[in-house]
């Protein structure tokens, strides 16, 4: 269509040109629908601007023979004229796509369960990347927008889809290897102690075994063998009660044996000091001294541990954090100042002990134990040193195996420093076991 306009301005002037400009827009304006079907139909919308139907097609593309054949087939059309909602019409059934496959309009692939959705800086949100869920979280759902927190007892699989239990450690009675070795170490130690305690038993009127009290002897024998014997407090899955007898168990059991081998050194310096013709020291030559000393260097450890159970006592800790997808079922000491007052004084005992049979090792007494209880305070001391920086440093069943390695070697160390130098003289050197070789030596 083509407009003829005339006016009696000049064409070359700017304001009759824009005049024109307006009278036109006008008119296209109050342009309508052509009546007359031959011709063809112009739409104006009310800007004044044409608008077009279109119609949507489809290529496709084929090589046969050799040659390249293109077919056009119509699949849709475009009126902006037709009813809201109505202006696109598609026929998707007869597309034909390239190998057969719908497109996909995305700028990312999905995201698999296990990981989650991370936006790119750009102003398109299907542009993302997918991330996977961090340390103990999971997404179940495909694209998820965020993963979410195991619980405290359970713990991600490897594709971070679900949630499993977590693993428990401790150290089981079945099918754990380190229960099995700790325990026969422990049963052994029982019998060798038993067995040692029935030769002393047995020749409890020799002079090796009466000297510096017997009686003290069978105490301290019975201890070590208990000492041993709490090994297996140490053992299975733990439970408030277990904890706090292990906890005091071993404290108490090597106060006492501390506190006997205190008593016999006591008594190996109250021997020497009473040679003196009118020394005051006889008064203390007597058989309520040395238990004496036991029950009160032990009641002040019971004191200790009374104290600590009545105000914070151990209880069953569930470990979450230490080891990934393992749940550490353990014992907490409940107050770690009274958990290390315990082992302060046990300390306290084993160096006052150490000093003093140190000083006393040379004294001329027959069957003189000073030295020997020297070595087994060593070895007490030496161990439990040892061991408060290694149990400080580990976690779940390595801790507990440091503390039973400790109980165990503490009492190894008592019982072989103290008692097999004696048990060699009693079932192999019978002749040092006599009366007439105790006064030879008194006379030398």
């Amino acid at each position: 269509m083509v407009l003829f306009i005339k006016d009696k301005y000049q064409e070359n002037s700017i304001t009759g040109f824009l005049q024109y400009t307006r009278k036109l827009q006008r008119f296209i304006q109050m342009t309508k629908n052509s009546p007359d079907p031959t011709k063809p139909t112009y739409y104006f919308n009310d800007q004044g601007e044409a608008e077009h139907s279109y119609k949507i097609t489809n290529w496709i593309f084929s090589h046969n023979t050799g040659r390249k054949v293109v077919q056009n087939i119509e699949v849709g059309h475009y009126t902006p004229w037709a009813v809201s909602g109505q202006e696109l019409y598609m026929n998707t059934q007869s597309i034909t796509w390239k190998h057969g496959e719908v497109p996909v309009s995305r700028c990312s692939d999905p995201c698999s369960p296990g990981s989650w959705k991370k936006a790119k800086p750009t102003i398109h949100t299907c542009c993302y990347d997918c991330v996977p869920c961090p340390e103990g979280e999971i997404s179940n759902i495909t694209d998820s927008e965020s993963c979410m927190k195991c619980q405290n007892d359970k713990w991600p699989n490897e594709k971070r889809d679900q949630c499993l239990p977590k693993v428990m450690e401790f150290i089981s009675y079945q099918n754990d290897t380190m229960a099995s070795v700790l325990s026969c170490i422990s049963v052994f130690g029982c019998l060798v102690t038993g067995f040692t305690f029935g030769i002393f038993i047995s020749y409890r009127d020799t002079p090796i075994v009466r000297a510096n009290n017997r009686n003290l002897s069978y105490l301290l024998l019975v201890s070590i063998f208990l000492s041993f014997l709490s090994v297996f407090l140490f053992l299975g899955r733990p439970n408030d009660v277990t904890c706090r007898l292990r906890e005091t168990s071993f404290g108490f059991f090597f106060s006492v044996a501390v506190s006997s081998l205190l008593a016999k050194t006591v008594m190996v310096c109250v021997a020497f000091k009473s040679t003196k013709p009118g020394s005051p020291w006889r008064k203390c030559l007597n058989v309520k001294l040395p238990y004496t000393i036991v029950l009160l260097c032990s009641s002040l450890q019971v004191v200790i541990c009374v104290f600590w159970l009545s105000v914070s006592p151990p209880f069953q800790d569930l470990d979450t954090d230490s080891y990934p997808g393992i749940l550490i079922i353990q014992c907490n000491e409940g107050s770690d100042i009274w958990f290390y007052s315990m082992l302060g004084y046990l300390g306290l005992l084993a160096a006052v002990n150490f000093v003093l049979a140190f000083l006393v090792r040379t004294l001329p007494d027959s069957f003189n134990e000073a030295k020997y209880i020297t070595f087994s305070m060593l070895v007490f001391i030496s161990v439990w040193i040892s061991m408060i920086p290694a149990y400080l440093s580990t976690r779940g069943k390595t801790m507990v195996a440091v503390e039973i390695f400790a109980v165990m070697a503490s009492s190894a160390g008592l019982l072989g420093c103290v008692f097999f130098p004696k048990c060699f003289i009693i079932l192999f050197k019978s002749g040092m076991n006599k009366k007439t070789e105790l006064l030879r030596k008194r006379k030398e």
